[in-house]
């Protein structure tokens, strides 16, 4: 089965941005409207669109909500979103407003009850965000790196109902030197379920790479690579 490929907008401000590694103070702004960003990518022939809120990583609430239902509700591709959601409220808040897939991702660490509590409740609309530097979880929006390995947490949340993951290498994010396919590879072995890969991607070949491994991983976000233009959206699709 084909992997799926979500292109990436991360919200700053309002605007669409990336930044290199995490750092706040390494960002490069490439769109005024989310919406607009969203729309050319599901012209494209993009299902799923997935949309952090930066702020709201950093804030710990709610930010750029407006731009995601925006494109929740306006546009016939998917939704999925991350940032700033730590509370059941945010959780239905977006799933009830069009969003498909809601995204946890320090909370895992922070309140793994509330976590597991949304796994039950929501399931596969619930996937679980696992940042990791050196294959051990980041949090707080990457600004601390904790004790725990990206893949024993991985298997812990599989046992609590998650069926997707969302696996960033913080090293490779921004940076255009490839993806971590193998950490990728392993977290999906390791849990057998669907796992997304974040980071890194860069060219055609890195995409075809993660093809290749289709086994254990079920899709990848690209961001900088589309905003620059290393490669279009429809020429992923079509890998």
């Amino acid at each position: 089965m084909p992997i799926t490929i979500y292109p990436a907008i991360d919200m700053r401000g309002g605007k669409c941005v990336r930044l290199l590694q995490g750092d706040y103070d390494k960002e490069t702004v490439y769109g005024d409207s989310p919406f607009d960003m969203a729309k050319q990518f599901a012209d494209e022939g993009a299902e799923w669109i997935h949309m952090v809120d930066l702020d709201g990583a950093r804030e710990g609430k709610r930010v750029n909500d407006r731009h995601v239902l925006e494109v929740a509700n306006n546009l016939s591709a998917r939704v999925q979103v991350g940032g700033g959601i730590r509370t059941e409220e945010d959780v239905a808040y977006y799933l009830e407003n069009g969003v498909d897939r809601i995204i946890l991702g320090s909370s895992a660490i922070s309140d793994p009850d509330f976590v597991k509590r949304m796994l039950t409740k929501y399931k596969e609309k619930i996937a679980i965000g696992i940042d990791a530097r050196d294959g051990y979880v980041a949090v707080e929006g990457w600004l601390k790196t904790s004790e725990i390995k990206a893949v024993d947490l991985g298997k812990e949340l599989a046992e609590h109902g998650a069926e997707v993951f969302i696996f960033t290498d913080i090293s490779k994010d921004g940076t255009l030197s490839g993806p971590n396919v193998e950490a990728i590879a392993e977290l999906g072995e390791a849990t057998g379920k669907d796992v997304i890969a974040s980071g890194g991607i860069s060219k055609l070949d890195d995409v075809k790479s993660l093809e290749q491994r289709s086994d254990s991983i079920s899709g990848a976000i690209i961001g900088k690579a589309l905003y620059t233009n290393q490669f279009t959206l429809k020429q992923a699709l079509e890998v």
